[in-house]
């Protein structure tokens, strides 16, 4: 049996009542007696070997232990100890104190419906480095190891009453619903809206009782959107892109300076060089924001035909004073590719910007100004000038609007080029590998009364923050992009007084450079956010119930999957970890459960899973008849919409139907659901949202809208064959409400 120096075994002196204070003075003893012993050559005591592994009590007790001592008293190196890996905190009991939970109070001063980027706002909270959400508490925190999110659209708030899927057999008490439906939209909302209801499983349809289990609370959720445009916005997007983050530098900028705040690249952001001829606008896209359209714009001789048709009746035409460049097709404007050099930017084109200074020469039928051209500014792709003007207009000028212009009258009074002058110039500028870009060219090419089928207008392709039809100025763009001010003048006279057109001009191709160098996605609002799942890696935390040190730091960043119907790895669910491509909702649940617990060999994704998953389940989606119908369709399909709905009316048996498969589709996506649940570990959160409302009705209404706006232009009204009056405008608003009417579930298992 292995002994101490002294001959005692082991386990003596714990087994002895001899305290630490008796051993220390034995111990003394000894080394006093050595010492007479050995006055010449003092030797070094013998100290209790220990460190901070539990090394010294393993030798102890193992049977070479005398070996192993005689091996290390040898050596007289250092001796490299391994630290010992951090120790995950036991998960605590559900009934403890300590369990962590995602609290609703009744007395929350709730004023609205929560929106996505509030249930964002909770899992960036919880995961990363994300503000604490208002209208929950988080309970214990650091104690909830995993987030998974489920997107699920076609949930409904009508689903969750006992009367969706079977139906209500009383007339009278579906009619009084839905006037307090009618009432509660006329009225400016109440709590009922907005605040969650509590589930109830005896009240729940049979196949959504599982979600009274699983959560105590259905949260109305609003997607997001712009009221008065009736645009609305991804609903995965809001889900899937973060608010990039403010500094100390943006904050204290805010503080100091008036203007936009420098624009910064994401974090992730990777640069993408793109030809200038990708940012060509359609025609399309020119007569969205009133641009008059070239003949070239149309290939068919059908569309030439209405064109001419429209600009003789709008008094835009060549008989007007008007002049189209001399462009035959719109394909004149592609150079052969053995004459674009590898890597250009300009790709066989040649690229003027232009800008232009117009003042008051009278009123139009409207009321408006009437603006006239008094100065023409064009500038190379080097920046160099190619033309600058100064123009006299026909009619007398009776505001020179100087502030803004730049132009006064001693400046006019000697010019004698005309507006047919500087046309003559353009059609020899402007050739068909001519592309002319400039901010707002519409109203420069108004005044110039020239049409061009090439444009780039910057104010289409860097779009304002909340959406069309509002656009950005250049001043601000050259502020947030350029870090460059401009437009100064102020009313003053001499060199920087007013606009100057070449300074705009040379602001406008620098934009586009940039744009060329970063990305189409520079300047958008997808490049104002950061990824979740980088966002999550960067700046996750890693408690210490997780075997961290709970500072956010990318070396404790969490890890992430995306599970996703098709290709994750061509959207956002590119930043994973872990992208999963699925067929079907089946493979959607197995690739969840499979992100949360991890391979069993742990080749791809490591034992324990990931700490972040997304996933979306689509089949309900699908059989609801949603799935793509987001998107604007012809007028044609908007009208067979209509004719399916009609015809829906009347066959009952095609009803019933449709109630089976959707009764189905909710079963199946239940039970997914709970399996899900039931795979998740202890002390992960848990949520689901719908993303929108039923969006067909928008969809429909929209496709109308924009058939409406194609034909106005060119067709007489009774020759339309879509007509858009106040009731289209003022259904298209409910449909708009009610498309953005999503539910939420979120708890903590």
């Amino acid at each position: 049996m292995a002994t101490t120096d002294d001959g005692r075994p082991p386990s003596y002196s714990s087994a002895n009542g001899n305290s630490s204070k008796k051993r220390k003075y034995e111990d003394d003893e000894d080394s006093e007696s050595s010492k007479e012993q050995a006055p010449a050559l003092p030797r070094q005591p013998d100290l209790p070997e220990f460190n901070l592994t539990s090394r010294a009590s393993q030798d102890a007790k193992s049977p070479n232990n005398e070996e192993n001592r005689g091996e290390r008293a040898d050596s007289e190196g250092w001796q490299t100890v391994e630290g010992r890996p951090r120790k995950k905190k036991k998960i605590p009991k559900h009934d403890s104190k300590n369990y962590p939970a995602i609290h609703f109070s009744k007395e929350s001063r709730l004023q609205s419906q929560i929106k996505i980027s509030d249930l964002q706002q909770l899992v960036l909270y919880i995961l990363a480095d994300g503000t604490s959400p208002s209208f929950v508490a988080v309970r214990h925190r650091p104690e909830i190891r995993k987030v998974v999110v489920l997107m699920v659209p076609g949930l409904e708030m009508s689903m969750f009453r006992s009367t969706a899927i079977e139906g209500d057999s009383n007339p009278d008490k579906s009619r009084d619903n839905r006037r307090d439906r009618e009432h509660r939209e006329r009225t400016y909302g109440s709590p009922d809206d907005y605040f969650p209801n509590k589930l109830n499983a005896e009240k729940l349809p049979e196949a959504l009782q599982p979600f009274a289990d699983m959560f105590e609370h259905i949260w109305p959720v609003k997607t997001p959107g712009d009221e008065k445009y009736g645009k609305m916005h991804s609903p995965l997007h809001a889900m899937l892109t973060a608010p990039a983050p403010k500094n100390k530098e943006e904050k204290q900028w805010q503080k100091s300076r008036k203007g936009a705040t420098p624009a910064k690249e994401p974090h992730g952001w990777k640069n993408t060089r793109v030809p200038i001829p990708e940012f060509v606008h359609t025609p399309e896209e020119l007569l969205e924001n009133d641009y008059t359209l070239h003949p070239a714009s149309y290939n068919e001789e059908e569309g030439k035909a209405n064109l001419a048709k429209f600009r003789r009746a709008n008094k835009v035409s060549t008989d007007d004073g008007w002049v189209d460049t001399l462009v035959e097709h719109f394909k004149d404007g592609t150079a052969p590719e053995s004459e674009i050099q590898s890597g250009s930017i300009t790709a066989g084109r040649e690229v003027l910007a232009m800008d232009c200074e117009m003042c008051v020469t009278g009123k139009q039928a409207s009321g408006q100004d009437e603006l006239s051209l008094t100065r023409i500014s064009i500038v190379g792709w080097d920046g160099s000038v190619v033309l600058d003007e100064l123009v006299k207009p026909d009619k007398p000028i009776i505001n020179y609007v100087t502030q803004y212009s730049g132009i006064t009258e001693a400046m006019i009074a000697p010019v004698t080029t005309t507006l047919a002058d500087i046309q003559k110039k353009l059609v020899s500028l402007l050739h068909p590998r001519a592309i002319l870009i400039g901010h707002s060219l519409n109203s420069d090419l108004n005044a110039l009364k020239i049409t061009h089928p090439f444009i780039i207008d910057t104010a289409l392709i860097y779009p304002h923050p909340r959406g069309p039809p509002l656009k950005s100025s250049l001043k601000w763009l050259a502020q947030k992009y350029l870090n460059r001010e401009i437009q100064k003048g102020h009313g003053t006279t001499g060199p920087g007084a007013g606009h100057d057109s070449i300074e705009d001009a040379r602001t406008c191709l620098d934009l586009l450079k940039q744009k060329c160098e970063k990305g189409k996605q520079w300047g958008t609002n997808d490049a104002q956010g950061e990824n979740i799942f980088k966002r999550v890696a960067r700046a996750g935390v890693k408690y210490k119930s997780q075997g961290g040190s709970a500072i956010p730091s990318p070396l404790n960043g969490k890890s992430s999957a995306a599970i996703d119907w098709g290709e994750p790895r061509k959207g956002p669910g590119a930043a994973s970890n872990f992208p999963i491509g699925c067929k079907s909702d089946e493979e959607v649940m197995e690739g969840v459960i499979r992100a949360v617990k991890g391979d069993h060999d742990g080749k791809e994704i490591p034992g324990g899973g990931v700490d972040f998953v997304w996933g979306r389940f689509r089949e309900l989606e699908a059989v609801k008849g949603w799935w793509n119908n987001n998107k604007l369709v012809a007028a044609e399909a908007a009208a067979a919409i209509d004719a399916e709905m009609e015809a829906s009316k009347t066959d009952t048996a095609t009803t019933k139907s449709d109630k089976s498969s959707l009764a189905t589709a909710t079963s199946e996506l239940t039970r997914r659901i709970a399996k899900v649940y039931e795979e998740l570990p202890p002390c992960t959160a848990f949520m689901i949202y719908s993303g929108s409302g039923d969006p067909r009705e928008m969809s429909r209404l929209q496709a109308m809208q924009t058939q409406y706006k194609k034909e106005y232009r060119f067709k007489k009204w009774d020759d339309l064959s879509v007509k858009w009056t106040d009731t289209e405008e003022q259904a298209l608003k409910k449909a708009f409400k009610a498309a953005r009417e999503g539910v939420a579930f979120f708890g903590v298992k």
